[in-house]
């Protein structure tokens, strides 16, 4: 109960603060800026969407294919259509609390194909480890190629990330944290070897073992190169889908390359703060135009046409494959191999 309660407060929070980001940024806007707007978005060109769409399922597909190269070393094989389905159903609980999709397709996953979800849970791991090393590569090499104009707001932006405008130094916040996982460690440690028999430790020592031996997994990888290039291949299709809907809208559609990786650093960010990116993706998008000399309706109205598609993509797809997954494995389950099985086992 207490755990549903908190779950409930945290999806009130962060969606509450998205809410609140949504309506100061209509607020603030003047009625001239209010028009532009509109004129923005009624005068965007939608057939752009389309291939924008197309880069996004790619993206998608291809962390999909990346997670069964993670899962091959540990003896699973996978369906493709599994592991997306479960992918995009991750995406779409996340469009409502942060981070809880890897939990769910983990457990979707670990059911239908009969994986131990400790072992998936340590492949999402390194995942997010590859995937926060790509975005930090990603914020040096905005940076680089225009230093003067990007590279002070991200470091302002990412120092405040960091501090949290505490005042306490990174350097202590990161002994402090380094010190409570050996801590922790240390008493975990301490508490198998004093009560293993236990049921309960002798679960969790399971699930960090199955935890460990997802983690490990990266050092067995066969196909280093096709998980590297997976890699690099959905970055490079989100840094896409931003460059190609630039040209969406008449007065954007003279931005770059350069112009595109400065918003999708941003924007990345700004997906984590709230569900969905709600609120706060549009508000990084505009903050980063804005240093490109775009007017600021302009640069709220590609923000809000931008966070839609990938709305869209998430709610649509993502209940798409839901009923998918759910009908295709309850038809299996009631197939008459599948209830022979059954009887046999009885």
């Amino acid at each position: 109960m207490r755990k549903k309660t908190a779950l409930v407060l945290q999806y009130i929070f962060f969606l509450g603060g998205g809410i609140f980001l949504i309506w100061w940024q209509f607020h603030n806007m003047t009625p001239d800026q209010t028009a532009k707007f509109k004129y923005a978005l009624a005068d965007a060109d939608y057939r752009i969407l389309v291939p924008v769409i197309i880069f996004a399922l790619a993206s998608h597909i291809s962390r999909s294919l990346r997670w069964k190269i993670l899962l091959e070393p540990l003896g699973y094989t996978p369906s493709l259509f599994n592991t997306f389905s479960v992918t995009m159903v991750g995406y779409l609980a996340n469009s409502f609390v942060p981070r809880l999709g890897e939990i769910l397709k983990c457990t979707l996953l670990g059911k239908y194909e009969k994986i131990p979800v400790q072992k998936l849970i340590g492949t999402i791991v390194i995942e997010r480890i590859f995937d926060f090393l790509c975005y930090l590569i990603f914020i040096i090499f905005t940076v680089l190629i225009q230093y003067k104009l990007v590279g002070g707001f991200v470091r302002q932006e990412i120092a405040e990330m960091v501090s949290g405008n505490s005042g306490i130094p990174l350097w202590l916040k990161a002994a402090i944290a380094i010190a409570v996982i050996i801590a922790a460690f240390l008493l975990l440690r301490f508490l198998f070897r004093k009560f293993a028999p236990a049921t309960l430790l002798r679960r969790i020592n399971n699930f960090i073992q199955g935890l460990r031996e997802g983690i490990a997994s990266i050092r067995k990888l066969k196909k280093r190169r096709q998980f590297l290039l997976h890699t690099l291949f959905i970055w490079t299709m989100y840094l896409l889908q931003i460059y190609l809907g630039f040209s969406a809208l008449k007065d954007v559609s003279h931005l770059g390359l350069d112009a595109a990786c400065a918003v999708l650093t941003l924007a990345t960010l700004a997906m984590i703060v709230t569900p969905g990116g709600i609120g706060t993706f549009p508000a990084a998008v505009f903050l980063v135009l804005n240093l490109y000399n775009i007017d600021h309706s302009t640069g709220e109205a590609f923000g809000w046409l931008m966070w839609g598609t990938t709305t869209f993509i998430v709610l649509f797809f993502g209940l798409i494959c839901l009923g998918a997954l759910f009908f295709t494995h309850r038809k299996k389950q009631s197939s008459p191999a599948a209830n022979t099985s059954s009887a046999t086992i009885i």
